[in-house]
């Protein structure tokens, strides 16, 4: 059967053809709930969808009645996406998804009904000022940790880290299933401080290059001891007063944002992470690098870290729902 995986988040669609089980056509494109937000109306992303579908096909050079079944995953389920699904209650397993998977016909997208998977929320009721923190939830990285749970054969307690513009931090238990998540803005800050603060004269091109260690450490000790405020403004002390060039500088403010990170894991009630867990870095090489750095310069990570390469992280979101969609029975 050759199936069809659509990813929608936010901002993006990525749309996938597959074929005996491998990757047979892409396509992506700048389309997202985000649309529907703003406009009010489902029509843009409706029909950024179909013309991603439309472009991913002629990759495969297939068409539509090619494909035997689509399964859709992310923010596309969410109450601005095309098929609105409550969130799976943690701890849920793959099993827990795949029964809560929502079958629905959109006809401005694919001439059939097509199959969603839900996201995953924390085990957290009557939400206020005393636990707060304590929530989370995720639509799209569930079916991404439930990929790497099948692809590396996880079976112990793990914490996935899913880091992008919102960094997802996933808890995986023994038993396989999630057992909760916490998110981070530390894409959305590292892009906001680099391009429109005062440190953007500072950091020339922006976003580190290369890793350098030493300022990395530095940065997130100084974010630790003093603040992320604080340790931010040191990277125009730093221009201004001292000798380090541009990269030095931005691998600062990168340690500075991603060890707040690494203190929301060691205290937030979210998750609770054991020195013990072991740690799967998934991500664009320089920040998987700059975690596994971090993560080997801090004694609270005991566990085993593993740092993933791109063959293992790719086409996560796809490869997820399908296993999703096969625990229901929907694929072979």
């Amino acid at each position: 059967m050759n199936i069809l995986t659509i990813d929608t988040g936010t901002t993006n669609t990525r749309v996938t053809v597959w074929k005996d089980g491998d990757v047979a056509g892409q396509a992506a494109r700048q389309v997202g709930v985000r649309d529907t937000a703003i406009t009010g109306s489902k029509t843009k992303l409706e029909e950024g969808v179909r013309e991603t579908i439309g472009e991913a096909l002629a990759t495969a050079s297939l068409g539509e009645a090619d494909i035997g079944r689509v399964i859709a995953s992310g923010m596309i389920t969410s109450n601005v996406g095309l098929c609105e699904i409550p969130h799976v209650p943690a701890a849920a397993g793959i099993g827990d998804l795949a029964g809560a998977m929502r079958e629905s016909l959109v006809p401005n997208v694919w001439r059939d009904p097509i199959w969603f998977v839900p996201g995953v929320r924390n085990a957290v009721d009557h939400i206020g000022l005393h636990n707060c923190e304590a929530m989370d939830m995720m639509r799209g990285e569930e079916v991404e940790s439930f990929a790497l749970v099948e692809r590396l054969g996880i079976d112990e307690p793990t914490v996935i880290v899913l880091p992008g513009s919102h960094s997802k931090f996933v808890s995986i238990d023994g038993k396989r299933r999630i057992e909760g998540c916490v998110t981070t803005l530390a894409g959305e800050l590292l892009h906001v401080i680099s391009h429109d603060t005062i440190l953007a004269g500072s950091l020339k091109e922006g976003f580190a290059k290369q890793v350098d260690t030493d300022m990395l450490l530095a940065g997130a000790n100084s974010a630790k001891k003093i603040g992320l405020g604080r340790a931010c403004f040191s990277v125009r002390i730093l221009d201004q007063f001292a000798v380090y060039d541009a990269n030095a500088r931005a691998n600062f403010l990168l340690g500075a944002v991603l060890g707040s990170d690494l203190l929301t894991l060691k205290n937030s009630s979210a998750i609770r992470m054991s020195p013990g867990t072991r740690f799967v870095i998934s991500g664009k090489p320089i920040l998987r690098e700059a975690i596994a750095r971090l993560v080997e310069g801090d004694d609270f990570f005991s566990g085993t870290v593993t740092v993933l390469d791109d063959d293992d992280q790719r086409d996560l979101a796809g490869y997820g729902a399908i296993a999703v969609a096969r625990e229901r029975g929907l694929v072979d």
